[in-house]
């Protein structure tokens, strides 16, 4: 039961990211000029952080990455990314993902370090 609580996070960023993948996938096939997708990953990504913490997130962060570049880049249905600026598109959102999913994972900390203490407090 321990191993499939620990696996729940992880489950759950992919299948957020497989979801959000399916659809960007569709939209960029539907799309007539370039779009920049991959930011729409952020959103699931700090989800996954509020609900599950940070490392989770960074599972999620690094999922996303993967399935832009191999999704939605040309040349598609490989991990290489033809244009300097797709991959710097990459490089940003990466970064901007991890951060963002670190300060959406510790904005619960202090209600819960504040609550522990209460209940510390009173015993």
């Amino acid at each position: 039961m321990r191993i499939v609580r620990r696996a729940v996070p992880g489950l759950v960023a992919f299948s957020i990211i497989s979801v959000v993948t399916a659809v960007l996938w569709l939209v960029k096939h539907e799309a007539v000029r370039p779009q920049h997708l991959v930011f729409f990953y952020l959103l699931p990504t700090a989800v996954v952080a509020v609900f599950y913490g940070s490392r989770a997130a960074m599972l999620c962060v690094i999922a996303a990455t993967a399935c832009a570049a191999f999704f939605l880049y040309d040349p598609l249905y490989s991990l290489y990314v033809s244009k300097p600026v797709e991959m710097g598109e990459l490089i940003c959102f990466a970064g901007l993902a991890l951060i963002g999913a670190k300060c959406a994972a510790d904005l619960l900390r202090p209600a819960l370090n504040l609550s522990r203490q209460n209940a510390a407090s009173k015993d």
